[in-house]
């Protein structure tokens, strides 16, 4: 959607799947990154006019014009990431992920790692499905490890094209958090999230989380902090239903995709067994 494709969690993961899939099918491979809202249908437009088989379309805020696509270029196969399908439409395939599982994990991880009994969660917009299921799974994974656990959980307050693009704000809010006590913090939010976790960096015993794909790879100045990340397995995703749609296979309607802790890399020692 509005996101930016070098984000170094969800964006970039998507990308990456599709990059897989085409050096192993040998196809030629392209990406716009959308600047506004009002030009999604013209960016599907481009590449489907162009011959394109498959069109991945990254985010939910691009599942209308995504739909509307389908119906206009029938002979291509759509591929949604985090577009629920309340309706299957023949050639698109909708991408989801257990993201309250996901944060459940994270929180879980977050409150067996707290020595104060306060956590925080740096979040994008909750006008976004999934940011809310990472949220809330977080809360009740840290509520099952310590039912008396403080949980900061902090919204972007802006749209859609800003809330995930917005470093600077992450990082004050993770400062925020750590001023009240916090001593582990969950970027969840794009740039935004690896702002709050670059941020936790620079406090000596603090902990982070990152999210979507292990940031240990993607978000190095995070390491003096980051325990894991909660994964949605997006690269997987995206390669696997573009392999099946370059096999004529491609599902309809709703395709699940896993989710997972990342290693605990360098941390691993102050994880509790």
């Amino acid at each position: 959607d509005v996101g930016e494709v070098d984000d170094k969690s969800f964006n970039q993961s998507a990308w990456e799947g599709v990059q897989a899939a085409g050096a192993a099918a040998g196809a030629s491979v392209d990406y716009i990154e959308t600047q506004a809202a009002k030009d999604y249908a013209t960016n599907i437009g481009l590449f489907a006019d162009s011959g394109c088989d498959i069109v991945v379309t990254v985010g939910f805020a691009l599942g209308e014009a995504t739909g509307i696509a389908a119906g206009e270029y029938p002979d291509v196969d759509f591929i949604g990431v985090d577009q629920w399908q309340g309706e299957a439409i023949a050639n698109v395939a909708g991408l989801l992920f257990p993201e309250d599982q996901a944060g459940y994990l994270a929180g879980a991880l977050a409150a067996s790692l707290s020595t104060s009994g306060v956590i925080a969660e740096v979040l994008g917009t909750d006008l976004v499905p999934p940011v809310v299921a990472f949220g809330e799974g977080f809360v009740n994974g840290a509520k099952h490890i310590d039912p008396s656990i403080t949980v900061i959980k902090t919204y972007h307050p802006g749209g859609l094209d800003v809330a995930f693009t917005d470093p600077e704000w992450g990082a004050t809010t993770a400062r925020q958090a750590l001023d009240q006590g916090a001593d582990v913090v969950f970027g969840a939010g794009g740039k935004t999230g690896n702002g709050a976790i670059i941020e936790v960096a620079g406090e000596a015993g603090a902990f982070c989380i990152g999210v979507d794909t292990d940031q240990w790879t993607t978000v190095p100045e995070a390491h003096p902090c980051l325990v894991s990340s909660s994964m949605k397995m997006i690269v997987d995703g995206v390669s696997d239903l573009i392999g099946q749609s370059l096999a004529g296979s491609m599902p309809s309607g709703n395709y699940y995709g896993g989710v997972a802790l990342a290693p605990f890399h360098d941390h691993a020692d102050s994880v509790p067994a």
